[in-house]
């Protein structure tokens, strides 16, 4: 039986991107856990995430760190809890309203969001609270079709989500649980009209796909709607916090992706690589099988360390952070069926924030000492000093 080696993910102090996974990796291609195997190399982890023995990992995640109420309710209903055709239909439903043209077309607003923000912060900022969250925030009210007074609830609401994806989620259930009532009935009140949204714009472009799909389900499309506010703010608010904060430790590569930014999507995943806010993707065994010497029995749950899985020495990375290198795939977004369903939404709205800061900012320095989340599940800065030196 092979002997694996073990990360206790939810231990004080433990980090997805510390020596002792890289040291782990160096060692077997997968570890145990408190939460099952966690998976720490590029191949296998490309396998895992596409093999057909495996389901969605995380739909039972409420349950495993003792969640209860809306926000576990919510989750074992989402298209992310569902297998089959009725995954599948929900995708449809979701990819149907999030198409590129639409999503391209927002870029001129997700421009002027970040040049809005600058203007407005001045040279020190405290990046989450005055870029990243805002910006986020204004930029799926732009999606939703709702005005910029609705983006501050928004991004706050969904950043509190956020809480319940990492590993001292019970601690935060009360705010979770509330944060999902609003941003339900807020989905209900923009189903109905109560609450206006402009025409064309996510909501009545994912009514009329579930309409021409004759999906005539109310809660599924309530469900649809708080995903996807859900990872759109989570998802950029902390990405492009953990950028910045990047290219404060890298000046070098900022300078260079100010005269060359069509690397900018490559910054992104680089970004998304060294310091992801979604630290692991899950998928959970259905059935016994083996892979590469390890026994994996049904109902294990595998966590692939995004970090471990895109650093690996196989994915051509040396653990440096180089936006201009060539990579492997990383699997920040998942892979396979489960694929994230907005990360064309999150790259392009990171893609235009990124852009517009090169264009207006010279360097980026640390001000103060960041504080960040647990380096486990969903992580996140929690708060960030930095200073924009301007051209």
């Amino acid at each position: 039986m092979t002997t694996l080696p073990f990360l206790d993910l939810q231990a004080p102090g433990f980090s997805t991107r510390s020596d002792a996974v890289h040291a782990a990796r160096a060692d077997s291609w997968c570890a145990e856990t408190p939460f099952g195997l966690a998976v720490l190399r590029h191949r296998q982890a490309g396998l895992l995430l596409r093999d057909r023995r495996c389901r969605q990992g995380s739909h039972a995640w409420p349950q495993k760190v003792g969640l209860t109420g809306s926000f576990a309710d919510f989750w074992s209903r989402s298209v992310i809890s569902h297998e089959g055709e009725m995954h599948k239909l929900q995708r449809r439903v979701a990819l149907g309203a999030l198409a590129e043209p639409d999503i391209l077309a927002l870029s001129p607003f997700f421009d002027q969001i970040t040049y809005d923000l600058l203007d407005r912060a001045g040279a020190d900022v405290e990046f989450v609270a005055d870029i990243s969250e805002p910006f986020a925030g204004r930029a799926i009210a732009a999606l939703l079709g709702l005005p910029d007074t609705d983006a501050q609830s928004l991004a706050k609401d969904a950043s509190t989500l956020g809480l319940a994806m990492g590993i001292k989620a019970p601690t935060h259930e009360t705010a979770v649980n509330a944060a999902t009532d609003r941003l339900m009935a807020l989905s209900d009140a923009m189903l109905d009209g109560t609450t206006p949204v402009t025409p064309n714009s996510f909501v009545p472009r994912l009514q009329a796909q579930a309409d021409t799909l004759g999906l005539h389900d109310r809660q599924m499309l309530k469900d649809l709607i708080v995903i996807s506010i859900f990872g759109g703010v989570d998802t950029t608010r902390a990405q492009l916090a953990f950028a910045a904060g990047l290219f404060a430790d890298h000046p070098e590569h900022w300078t260079r992706l100010r005269h060359a930014p069509e690397h900018v999507p490559a910054a992104i995943n680089e970004v998304i690589r060294m310091h992801p806010t979604t630290t692991w993707a899950s998928r959970e065994a259905v059935e016994d099988f083996e892979l590469d010497g390890v026994q994996i029995t049904a109902g294990t749950t595998l966590h692939v360390l995004v970090h471990a899985t895109g650093t690996d020495p196989a994915a051509r990375h040396d653990g440096r952070f180089d936006p201009f290198a060539v990579r492997k795939v990383h699997f920040g977004f998942g892979g396979g069926a489960h694929h994230c369903l907005g990360q064309f939404v999150a790259r392009t709205d990171m893609a235009c924030a990124l852009r517009a800061m090169l264009s207006r900012i010279a360097r980026i320095e640390w001000a103060g000492n960041p504080v960040y989340l647990p380096d486990s599940g969903n992580t996140s800065p929690v708060a960030m000093p930095l200073r924009l030196v301007a051209q």
